[in-house]
């Protein structure tokens, strides 16, 4: 079993930064991969990034390419993104996922393990 929960949602303006946290406990990290996705209502569940746990490499959508970073910390066993230049559109609930494979997939039914999410909202 993994473990995952969310932190660092909240309010931003338009053109503003955030951070968001996620922390893993639970099985050995070896083998995983970790995604953040995230859900506005009355929406689909949207991939946003993805990184290897093993060797750090990243995959991100199209629509936040260049403004959002995710990276992690294997020694605390902790997930990051960066959002940077964040848009009224970036308005969601933004969930933390793993899966057991070395594939960064962006659909939402290969992970297995979710976290409760952490809300952002965007002002204009």
């Amino acid at each position: 079993q993994v473990q995952l929960v969310e932190s660092g949602g909240g309010l931003v303006q338009a053109g503003g930064s955030l951070r968001l946290s996620c922390a893993a406990s639970g099985r050995t990290f070896s083998g995983i991969t970790m995604g953040w996705f995230r859900q506005a209502p009355g929406k689909e569940r949207e991939f946003v990034a993805g990184i290897r746990w093993s060797g750090g490499s990243t995959f991100y959508a199209d629509s936040v390419k260049g403004r959002f970073t995710i990276s992690r910390d294997n020694a605390k066993n902790m997930v990051y993104l960066q959002m940077n230049s964040l848009k009224p559109e970036d308005t969601a609930v933004y969930l933390c996922a793993a899966r057991y494979s070395i594939g960064i997939s962006s659909d939402a039914t290969d992970y297995g393990y979710w976290g409760q999410g952490t809300q952002v909202t965007v002002s204009s």
